[in-house]
């Protein structure tokens, strides 16, 4: 999944907002290198991940994808479906985009000394450029994933990227309808076996 589809599935706090993106850019063995919620939200993320790359709709946005750019389908599907969840964010918060994406933003520039330093250095970017918010707009997800394949090996043949969604949009519109919620359903589930966990540890001290 894309940054935004990440924030919103873990949001709660600041420090969970911080680990959802942060699982973009920390690699390896977490232990003691963040808070604990933090870090429960990192692995969070990466339970997301491969819930995510495994599920039987993902799989066939993917392979909807032209065998030109295939090596690129999963990059492709992961921000088209942040541009699905921007066009339909009311159907699944009650927080306008533009309150939440502010929000978020604003957690950032709080807590940048904690941020990894690719984070730190693309951030001015990803404010003033409101990445977080622009992937409402198609023209917008087509710059994303063009930025995206310019920073790949060999990435000029992932170019223009965005005439793929433009070719399959309605039904990689369904696929969004028919994944999202069972990730939602996902993330409710890890957490609350997550907080049983926490209140057994609790009782047994």
């Amino acid at each position: 999944m894309n940054f935004l589809a990440h924030l919103f599935l873990d949001s709660s706090s600041d420090d969970t907002l911080l680990g959802s993106l942060l699982g973009d850019f920390v690699k390896g063995d977490i232990e003691g290198r963040f808070s604990t919620e933090i870090s429960d939200s990192i692995l969070l993320h990466r339970k997301i991940d491969s819930f995510a790359d495994s599920h039987m709709v993902t799989r066939k946005s993917r392979n909807r994808i032209s065998t030109l750019r295939g090596r690129f389908a999963g990059i492709i599907v992961d921000v088209c479906y942040d541009h699905f969840l921007s066009r339909h964010w009311l159907h699944f918060s009650t927080i306008d985009l533009k309150s939440f994406v502010d929000r978020v933003y604003a957690v950032l520039i709080k807590n940048r000394s904690l941020l990894p330093e690719r984070l730190r250095r693309i951030l001015p970017f990803m404010i003033s450029q409101n990445w977080l918010g622009s992937y409402i707009h198609l023209e917008k997800v087509g710059y994303a994933l063009d930025r995206i394949a310019g920073r790949l090996s060999r990435g000029g043949q992932f170019k223009r990227a965005v005439t793929e969604i433009e070719a399959n949009y309605e039904v990689l519109e369904i696929d969004f309808f028919a994944f999202f919620p069972d990730l939602i359903a996902f993330v409710g589930t890890r957490k609350a076996l997550a907080m049983e966990v926490k209140n057994q540890d609790t009782s047994q001290r």
